[in-house]
């Protein structure tokens, strides 16, 4: 049987609010009697990859997917618990379909990933929303509850592994552009961030088989991709034993391993951790033309103490060494970020302390948020979020006005530079241009030409340039 995989993807504050994806080339018939499946992904990049393994699962299982909700036996949302308005959204959600399920008995629905993991049996229980609480370590078990939710047995399984990386599924790719596909190297987390639940929610952290890796990002290359994004939690600390040989495989390893596929096929990475990222890391970025100049290293917040509470294990002036690491080793490497503002205590001086560390990073871009309370953390059970709401969104407000002047300072600069981009496809604006990505990860939008297509590399001068996006022109040789 033919499968077909399209899915919704519903970002939440790290993605344009209300923005829907899907893939427009995937359209097949559904089979008399098959049983449809739908899925919305909300949260980090992980959890869309992990959605894309729950779809070959299912496919193995004989369920085939719909974009429609309505259409669907079996309608699956798979969560983020990394901030409260995260799991909001996802309440409303599961409301709204609830009362589908009242218009179309026999609708079975599941929440997956972590927040099905923190809450348990809450949504199965006490609030009667879902059937199903599948956590991210059990999707394996999903086509077998599902059958016994249908014989009216609990559909939980919220166990944690200190093994499961799914090395062997090949996932299916969602949404795809057929150019730019993720790739999980590991699984879970260890570093007990005070304000984090993904210990919790994910469990411990183990590394995938360096093997299973590279075998997937050469069939990547194989079937057209151009672009691969190794993920994890802290991919610096991802670290695998062969087992025969004995021999260690570091990230930096790995990172030149999947390099060498071919020099055609660029490589990013995310998320690093700056207690972990070493200059080797950083020497086979320079090493490889295809390793792309591109860094997310979250600071969290610009001030040692805070840093402390945080438990990042790591103070301002180690993470300004790594900065200046990588501005030593690799001088047109961008850098972007993660900024938590309003954590408990901050103090204005604190506060004005991460608005000196951006500055002097000069982030082309961060991911920025008032600090979350989340239930079970080590800071929701020692800390007081003694800041005041008002004074959160004040330094919201702040940090994001820092960050566009210097995003926008940072694109000015670009202009009349001439850069490798990576076709991706039409722009969001118009089917007479096309968008694409620098090494430094920065979208540019240029008229098309003749012949072109997306997964080609070409070159285009800037233009102009906005806070977010290049414009530019085709250096045609």
């Amino acid at each position: 049987m033919q499968t077909t995989i399209p899915t919704t993807r519903v970002p939440l504050e790290e993605h344009k609010q209300g923005e829907v994806y899907s893939n427009p080339d995937i359209a097949f018939a559904t089979e008399e009697g098959t049983r449809l499946f739908y899925i919305e992904s909300y949260g980090c990049q992980m959890n869309f990859n992990d959605s894309e393994i729950v779809a070959s699962i299912l496919g193995e299982a004989g369920f085939q997917s719909t974009r429609d909700a309505d259409q669907a036996d079996l309608i699956l949302i798979n969560t983020c618990s990394i901030r409260e308005k995260a799991e909001e959204t996802v309440r409303k959600r599961l409301r709204v379909f609830d009362k589908m399920k009242i218009q179309r008995p026999g609708t079975m629905v599941g929440v997956l990933g972590c927040m099905a993991e923190r809450l348990k049996t809450k949504l199965l229980d006490e609030e009667k929303l879902v059937d199903l609480v599948v956590g991210p370590d059990a999707y394996r078990d999903l086509p077998g509850l599902v059958a016994g939710a249908e014989e009216g047995n609990r559909g939980v399984n919220v166990f944690l592994s200190r093994e499961e990386t799914y090395a062997d599924i090949s996932p299916v790719r969602l949404d795809s552009n057929g150019v730019s596909a993720f790739i999980s190297i590991m699984r879970g987390c260890d570093n007990m961030c005070s304000f984090c639940v993904v210990p919790y929610t994910r469990g411990r952290e183990r590394s995938r088989d360096a093997f299973s890796i590279l075998a997937e990002a050469t069939t990547l290359f194989e079937q057209g991709y151009r672009e691969v994004t190794l993920l994890g939690q802290n991919v610096d600390s991802y670290k695998w034993l062969h087992p025969e040989s004995g021999d260690t495989v570091r990230f930096a390893d790995l990172l030149r391993m999947v390099a060498e596929i071919h020099p055609e096929l660029r490589v990013r990475f995310s998320t690093s951790h700056p207690k972990d990222m070493t200059d080797e890391v950083l020497h086979a970025m320079a090493g490889y033309e295809n390793i792309c100049n591109y860094i997310h290293l979250p600071v969290q917040s610009g001030n040692s103490r805070i840093l402390d509470l945080m438990n990042r294990t790591y103070d301002r002036e180690w993470y300004m060494d790594r900065i200046r690491a990588i501005r030593r080793i690799i001088p047109d490497c961008a850098i972007s970020s993660d900024v938590i503002t309003g954590f408990c205590s901050e103090t204005e001086a604190e506060h004005q302390d991460t608005l000196s560390i951006m500055e002097w990073a000069q982030y082309t871009m961060s991911y920025m948020f008032c600090y979350s309370e989340r239930p079970g953390t080590p800071a929701a059970k020692k800390l007081a979020d003694d800041v005041p709401e008002a004074t959160k969104k004040r330094r919201l407000e702040e940090i994001i006005h820092l960050q566009t002047q210097i995003a926008h300072n940072l694109n000015q600069q670009d202009i009349g530079k001439t850069f490798s981009v990576l076709i991706e496809g039409d722009s969001r604006r118009s089917e007479e241009e096309f968008k694409g990505r620098n090494s430094q990860n920065k979208m540019i939008v240029f008229p098309k030409k003749p012949g072109l297509k997306p997964g080609q590399y070409v070159n285009v001068r800037i233009t102009e340039a906005t806070s977010a996006t290049l414009r530019g022109e085709l250096i045609i040789d």
